[in-house]
């Protein structure tokens, strides 16, 4: 394709000093309206943050250019000194701010990352007890329409029906009964602390693997304002985003070794932290993302001051706050109200689905997702809740008395979901809010 006005074809470098406007104007038209968009709304959704200037630049750096397949000091390309300083140094970052005795930071995302856990630990066909979907588990925590429930025999563990929280006794009981040889902890729609070290004796009672998965709260774990389940757990898996404030992508921590070794892998000459790196690559993937492994390292090097610390305490408080001004307001939330930082609307009893809800709060500036609830009636495609998180409007410097305007603004959509000119009011007064606030990568680039 001719792209020079002499009929000349560009070089690389040409683009290389070019800006994104000039190389491609439609994309750069998209970003900067994107940008205005998270300038100007409010971020809602529970798996969504902003990461920092810093993290955006080492995520769109050089180290996108180079291919790395395989570990540090053991790669299959040439060139790879400098990246093999790299991800040691994300590693060992890792390590420390978990206290993990073992990290792999390639996986991809959170879904291949739990992947890898299954590969590393199982074989087809093996029951794996899990939280199921609509009471605030995971897809790969043994869904049927995943590879988690078509790979594998799935033990669904459920809620109490009072109180909508995990009922640990039940859930002894169909461990012994089913002895599965995995137990997820973890969810996304979830809104309570877990409970490690009860199941970790569990786990330990059925000589189960205990595996947690904390992709939407290792930032709080970082910041201490939520349990630790290193300790307790065989493996840990994670993305690296969400709460934590990093690029897209993915953790596995785990021990180095097997406790159960000899149980079920008599024939295995690796141990559990080989097994873990082995199931990343070469088993599931090729050459890492060193870029966003590059940005790991700096969200985990943020993650380390003590100001993260504030931040992480005050997203549990500002869930906490938005929580209570909701239930003042009239509005059910699964499990009665919060522990982490999110919290499920149940919209059971109003006449509009989840889905039309939180269309409506789009329109008014306020972005959401829906949901389903525990005992959900309507289809997964619609859901009866709308799922709300702080980790995003916390990074903005939102606080305690923000969140009581911001229970407003939904009180106010939701009340009158057709009316359009409220709703363009209210997406006023939440630009106005969002303006009196730093974006972080945004305003400070």
């Amino acid at each position: 394709m001719d792209n020079s006005a002499d009929g000349a074809i560009a070089q690389p470098d040409t683009y290389g000093r070019s800006s994104l406007a000039a190389v491609d104007c439609r994309v750069h038209e998209l970003l900067l309206r994107q940008e205005q968009q998270e300038r100007t709304t409010l971020k809602l959704i529970a798996s969504e943050n902003f990461a920092s200037s810093a993290v955006l630049e080492a995520n769109g750096s050089i180290f996108t250019n180079k291919y790395a397949e395989g570990y540090p000091g053991a790669r299959y390309y040439a060139g790879n000194e400098i990246v093999d300083e790299l991800e040691n140094l994300a590693i060992e970052r890792l390590k420390t701010l978990f206290g993990s005795e073992h990290a792999n930071v390639q996986p991809y995302s959170g879904s291949p990352a739990n992947q890898a856990v299954y590969r590393a630990l199982l074989s087809p066909g093996d029951k794996v007890m899990g939280l199921p979907l609509p009471e605030g588990g995971h897809l790969t925590h043994g869904w049927a329409i995943n590879f988690s429930g078509t790979d594998y025999q799935r033990v669904p563990y459920g809620l109490d029906e009072k109180t909508q929280q995990i009922d640990y006794d039940r859930l002894r009981q169909t461990a012994k009964r089913e002895r599965p040889r995995l137990i997820w902890v973890g969810g996304t729609a979830y809104p309570r602390v877990f409970d490690y070290a009860s199941m970790a004796e569990i786990a330990l009672e059925v000589n189960s693997y205990l595996v947690a998965d904390i992709a939407h709260i290792s930032g709080l774990i970082a910041a201490g304002a939520h349990p630790n389940p290193v300790r307790h757990c065989d493996v840990v898996s994670s993305t690296s985003h969400k709460s934590i404030r990093g690029p897209r992508g993915g953790f596995i921590l785990s021990r180095k070794e097997d406790r159960y070794q000899a149980l079920y892998h008599t024939k295995s000459k690796y141990n559990l932290a080989r097994r873990i790196d082995r199931a990343v690559f070469p088993h599931l993937q090729g050459g890492p993302h060193m870029n966003a492994i590059a940005a790991l390292a700096v969200a985990l090097h943020e993650a380390a001051n003590p100001s993260f610390q504030s931040y992480g305490q005050q997203t549990v408080k500002n869930a906490k706050a938005l929580a209570q001004a909701l239930l003042g307001r009239g509005y059910g939330l699964v499990t009665g109200g919060t522990d982490n930082h999110m919290l499920i609307l149940d919209l059971r009893d109003r006449p509009l689905s989840g889905k039309a809800y939180a269309e409506r709060l789009a329109k008014a500036g306020i972005i959401t997702n829906f949901n389903m609830v525990p005992g959900d009636p309507r289809d997964p495609a619609v859901t009866s809740g709308i799922r709300l998180g702080a980790p995003a409007v916390t990074s903005m410097g939102m606080r305690d008395v923000e969140m009581l305007q911001i229970a407003g603004f939904i009180d106010s959509v939701l009340r009158r979901p057709d009316d359009e000119d409220l709703h363009a009011r209210v997406r006023r007064d939440v630009a106005d809010l969002c303006a009196a606030f730093e974006v972080p990568g945004i305003s400070d680039k």
